[in-house]
């Protein structure tokens, strides 16, 4: 049972209830392209979750066997080891998450959820395809000391749902919870990129991690959100790559294995003197701008509708993964990061006719793709056809329209 999966109805929800809320009082906590790039992003992280996971809960599982014989004590279903399990998970997040922030080579599996320059309970869902498997050896400790994989997963699962409702603007300070819970006003410091804000308030739930060791910081100042190498692009799966990119094409730069080495393992910021030294975050000065393209309304609604396909498509898969194979969910999967990829590249720049050809790839191939998902029923062929043949000629005349302007 995947408690994450059984939670997106709830996550849209309270989405939904978030962005009316939004709009009545005109706050302007949402724009549309980041929110899709944001949901988008956690398409990916759960979907590759169906294979990642194979290695991160396999290795789990590896420790805890593999230390049974050195236990002379076994842990059951009992509350008190539900409440050790959780409160030691939680510990063990606060590590991983504060490491992710301080070693280059992990940060590139963490950075993605801190890309959105806005802040609301859809940058919750926006997370990294590599972060559970860079990370997952910061867990092992908790399987060395018997903590069944069901246990530990579970409590994590429940970590992780606490961490949705404290990404928001709309609660303010909460009070004696704030000494010991971690909270929205915590976390919107966690997410600022104000100087005085990178790499503090690392808790999951408790922040008391944060306070024993020197990572707390209290909200004094409205964050200005997002990274210092902004990603600028609506495209989640290239939201994904950059942070990649950026490791390679700087690691190409520096001379000398030893320093490149030193590199992989130090904070994000630091650089030999070779290529110019350490690097301060800039200050936060107020002409901060968003990325944010606009697009007209036939546009817009042209976007919205294939995003709804793709979403649902990739809901489908997240439901049925035990009815197809291997290959054909890889197949699934991978139409579904390419559909992502053309809205977000539409999104970025319109109109253009490599994005137009890419656009229409993506509808020829959603044929197959929804025949395969049902079963292969003749049914299927025709009317993945009628909609696929519907999307691109939408899309032709919106971008055409676009362009005419």
């Amino acid at each position: 049972m995947n408690l994450i999966v059984l939670s997106i109805p709830i996550f849209f929800a309270l989405i939904g209830l978030e962005v009316a809320w939004d709009k009545l009082k005109g706050k302007g906590l949402y724009r549309l392209g980041d929110s899709m790039a944001n949901i988008g992003c956690g398409i990916m992280d759960q979907s590759s979750a169906l294979f990642s996971k194979v290695i991160t809960i396999g290795a789990y599982t590896a420790v805890f066997h593999m230390t049974a014989g050195w236990r002379p004590w076994v842990f059951d279903a009992q509350w008190s080891v539900w409440v050790g399990a959780f409160v030691l998970s939680d510990f063990a997040y606060y590590w991983a998450h504060r490491l992710s922030h301080e070693v280059n080579v992990l940060w590139i599996g963490h950075v993605v959820h801190h890309q959105s320059e806005d802040y609301n309970l859809a940058v919750a869902l926006r997370q990294s395809v590599l972060q559970k498997v860079l990370l997952m050896w910061v867990y092992w400790p908790l399987a060395a000391m018997g903590f069944p994989p069901e246990i530990f997963l579970t409590c994590m699962a429940v970590n992780l749902l606490y961490q949705f409702w404290i990404h928001t603007e709309l609660i303010d300070r909460l009070g004696p919870l704030e000494w010991v819970m971690n909270t929205p006003s915590h976390h919107r410091v966690h997410h600022g990129r104000n100087p005085e804000y990178i790499d503090r308030n690392h808790a999951g739930v408790f922040i008391v991690w944060d306070r024993m060791f020197g990572t707390f910081q209290e909200e004094i100042v409205k964050p200005t959100y997002g990274i210092t190498r902004p990603t600028a692009s609506f495209n989640p799966v290239y939201a994904q790559w950059k942070p990649v990119a950026n490791l390679w094409n700087d690691l190409r730069r520096i001379p000398g294995w030893w320093d490149r080495l030193r590199f992989l393992f130090a904070a994000p910021g630091w650089y030999p003197e070779s290529v110019g030294g350490p690097q301060d975050p800039p200050a936060i000065n107020g002409t901060e701008q968003k990325f944010n393209p606009q697009r007209t309304s036939p546009v817009t609604v042209l976007l919205i509708s294939r995003w709804v396909i793709l979403l649902v498509a990739a809901l489908l898969v997240l439901q049925q993964k035990d009815a197809l194979s291997g290959v054909a969910l890889a197949a699934v999967l991978t139409w579904v990061f390419a559909a992502l990829a053309a809205v977000g590249e539409l999104w970025n720049r319109g109109w253009g006719r490599g994005r137009l050809a890419f656009a229409w790839m993506v509808d020829l191939a959603f044929i197959p793709t929804a025949a395969l998902m049902a079963g292969g029923a003749p049914e299927a062929y025709a009317l993945a056809g009628a909609v696929a043949l519907l999307s691109a000629t939408a899309t032709w005349w919106a971008l055409s329209a676009s362009r005419r302007r």
